[in-house]
């Protein structure tokens, strides 16, 4: 339906085509002002005339169409009334579709995602959950838009710090503590190196030392290095595993070390590097920026280095269409110096093709973490902590339900998921029980109720069938219509949520449909006698159990069928 009003507008409009029209149309937000509108204000500085007039105009050359009951001029608005039942029609068939939502636009394209990526040898925090739950969000948006997307998790598991944990190791470490502890002990390790390294400066000294026999191949370096890097991954798959994810590829940084030397000789052979105080660097002063360390005074690389030795790697390899990296905002000059780095020289593909995706800062009920210092939350901890206060929510609203246990393991991971993804990545988010587990507020236990809610009204009306035949003009109460043109908005939420790498976008469209329908079921009787009338609700009530499944499969959040 849009898309014909989008071809009416562009049949009488000039100097727009309709892929921008499209991006224009609205859906009011009463339904006294129609189905769908169109802003004129863009039009009145190419034809010299004022919006209301504009509006006025095309709505003159449109003329009586058979699918609208009228268009009406509201200042400058262009506002278009559907009839009713082809309106019905029209969202019911598009909603039914396997892929609504989706599209093919990503299709032979690829794009890569660099996300969650933890420095090996320290805990998964909570922390690190941003860029992960993030991250896989975006995979699966992109997905459903017809990309070929991979999934990179760049471990941090090369520099100077392993160095320094390879000191703590032989002196105040043990093979056994290592192996019974696991990441706690290389944490512990860790604190303690600093501990000590501010009364005694000459270890850092030891630990650069050790960093650089790991450059240089030695044999002892890299089996302790490989060693805590194998206990690492052991521990962030666990909690992958309970998150319901995976990645494409762990290569981490040290997969590049043997591809830096080709990026030192594009940049010498470029005349980019310059010498300064001993290292070699990128002089970005042009462009407001520091320089870009590219070697170290002893000639060892830097992760700099490492990430513009991925970027040529990922472009030879997957010839992707974007590559995103789903970090901090911490490291948006990083990433600027990198991108900046490939342009000069001479990728003109870097402008558009390299998108940083930066974040806000998480925080335990207003603490914040700190890693170096010990002060730290791990995310497995959050995630057991979150099943086992849903199971206890669960077990007293619905003690008979059964398989209770994987029920709260849905709620628990996904209220925490949700938590986060609700809000505007660039926020900082603070995460509070009270709120992250609420089954009646903006949650994903709200989301996630309403579609186990659905799934109980569709599984009574036992001789329902999606395939059947629907009385489109028995759906015309305002609260059945409401919740149709919200399920209606579902693919202009995916495209949204992909071009501005927000997937609150999907969260917030998954919560204003839950709460359409919930207004929809306290308001309207679905289990009515005529049989027709009936039919018809339990379609809507259908079409909203399958939206809010996908949306919050586009989350990563599972949807119990009860709750």
């Amino acid at each position: 339906m849009k898309e014909k009003i989008v071809n009416l507008i562009a049949n009488h409009v000039e100097g727009m085509t309709a892929e921008e029209i499209a991006t224009f149309i609205e859906i009011p937000p009463k339904q006294e002002l129609g189905d769908y509108a169109f802003p004129c204000f863009r039009l009145a500085k190419t034809m010299h005339k004022a919006p209301n007039l504009i509006a006025a105009d095309i709505k003159e050359a449109i003329g009586d169409i058979d699918f609208l009951d009228k268009i009406d001029v509201q200042g400058a608005y262009l506002n278009f009334f559907v009839k009713k039942d082809i309106f019905v029609q029209t969202m019911i068939e598009s909603a039914l579709k396997d892929n609504f939502g989706g599209s093919d636009e990503g299709a032979d394209k690829v794009i890569c995602i660099d996300y969650s990526s933890p420095n090996v040898a320290k805990n998964f925090h909570v922390g690190h959950l941003r860029t992960t739950i993030i991250g896989n969000s975006l995979y699966k948006i992109y997905s459903k838009l017809g990309y070929k997307v991979i999934r990179i998790n760049h471990l941090g598991d090369w520099g100077t710090q392993f160095g320094k944990l390879i000191v703590a190791y032989k002196n105040w470490g043990t093979k056994e503590a290592v192996e019974k502890d696991g990441v706690a002990e290389l944490m512990r390790l860790y604190v303690k190196f600093h501990e000590e390294a501010d009364q005694n400066p000459e270890l850092v000294d030891e630990a650069r030392a050790w960093f650089s026999k790991m450059e240089h191949g030695d044999e002892e370096a890299l089996s302790i290095w490989q060693w805590f890097k194998d206990i690492s991954l052991v521990e962030y798959k666990r909690t992958y595993d309970l998150l319901g994810m995976d990645f494409d590829y762990y290569l981490g940084e040290s997969f590049y070390r043997d591809k830096c030397q080709e990026v030192v000789d594009q940049l010498t052979n470029a005349n980019l590097l310059k010498e300064s105080e001993g290292a070699m660097i990128v002089d970005l002063s042009d462009y407001d920026m520091a320089p870009c360390i590219v070697t170290k005074k002893d000639g060892s690389s830097i992760y700099a280095t490492r990430d513009l030795a991925a970027i040529f790697y990922r472009k030879n390899t997957y010839h992707f269409t974007k590559c995103l990296y789903v970090t901090g905002q911490e490291q948006k000059l990083h990433f600027a110096q990198v991108f900046k780095v490939v342009e000069l020289l001479g990728n003109d593909w870097a402008k558009d093709s390299l998108v940083h995706i930066p974040y806000g800062l998480v925080s335990l009920e207003g603490a914040k973490l700190s890693t170096r210092s010990g002060n730290i939350i791990y995310a497995e901890d959050i995630l057991h902590d979150a099943i086992k206060k849903s199971f206890e929510i669960i077990s007293e609203k619905s003690p008979n339900l059964p398989d209770k246990e994987e029920v709260a393991k849905i709620v628990g991971v996904g209220s925490v998921l949700f938590n986060d993804l609700y809000n505007q990545r660039i926020k900082d988010v603070s995460f509070s029980w009270d709120k992250v587990l609420n089954f009646d507020g903006e949650t994903g236990p709200y989301v996630q109720y309403t579609h186990a809610r659905c799934s109980s009204v569709v599984r009574l009306a036992e001789n329902f069938d999606p395939a059947k035949p629907v009385d489109y003009s028995t759906i015309s109460e305002p609260d059945a219509m409401n919740l149709l043109k919200e399920i209606s908005r579902f693919p202009k939420v995916v495209s949204d949520a992909a071009e501005k790498y927000e997937p609150s976008v999907v969260a917030r469209f998954a919560v204003d449909v839950a709460q359409a329908f919930n207004k929809f079921y306290n308001s309207t009787r679905i289990n009515v006698p005529e049989e027709n009338v009936k039919n018809a609700r339990v379609m809507l009530t259908y079409l909203t159990k399958k939206t809010l499944h996908d949306a919050l499969e586009l989350l990563g959040i599972n949807a119990p069928e009860a709750m």
